[in-house]
């Protein structure tokens, strides 16, 4: 059976929902979750709030593999707004992102989410909760992720 990657991010709002100084982040979320809708390989999304602070959002996503992911986050849109999350968002406790290969009818629930990124902290990076640098394949195997060939060009790895 073919297995989905489960993406999931932890972040924590500089300034309260609603601020303006968040005016611009808010206003870009609707154009980037259409995107996402778009993207090759995107499969479902839930974004939440944590009623232990109402700054922490956190987000899942399930993508069809490693690559739509990245190709998502860093080469479209929203990656300019990655570059400059420290407008909008603080510093916290890393790896603020875990990764993990579920079924493709299985959606994650925020509980199922935050225990896989406790996992990751606690343990580091396994088949089971693994982050962006060291990543698995769907049998459990260490991914290598990106080396660099003859030319010094970086390719990415197997998937």
């Amino acid at each position: 059976m073919a297995l989905y990657l489960a993406q999931a991010n932890l972040s924590r709002l500089r300034y309260p929902p609603g601020a303006p100084e968040l005016a611009e982040f808010t206003e870009a979320e609707d154009r980037l979750n259409r995107l996402a809708d778009r993207a090759p390989g995107f499969v479902w999304r839930l974004r939440t709030g944590l009623p232990a602070d109402p700054r922490l959002i956190l987000n899942i996503s399930i993508w069809k593999s490693y690559q739509p992911l990245h190709d998502y986050t860093y080469r479209s849109a929203h990656g300019h707004l990655v570059r400059r999350r420290h407008e909008w968002f603080d510093a916290i406790t890393q790896p603020s992102t875990v990764l993990w290969w579920l079924p493709p009818d299985a959606r994650p629930t925020p509980e199922d989410a935050l225990a896989r990124l406790t996992l990751l902290r606690r343990y580091g990076p396994a088949p089971r909760a693994f982050g962006l640098r060291t990543r698995f394949d769907p049998a459990g195997n260490r991914d290598p992720g990106r080396r660099r060939t003859a030319t010094g060009i970086r390719e990415p790895g197997r998937w």
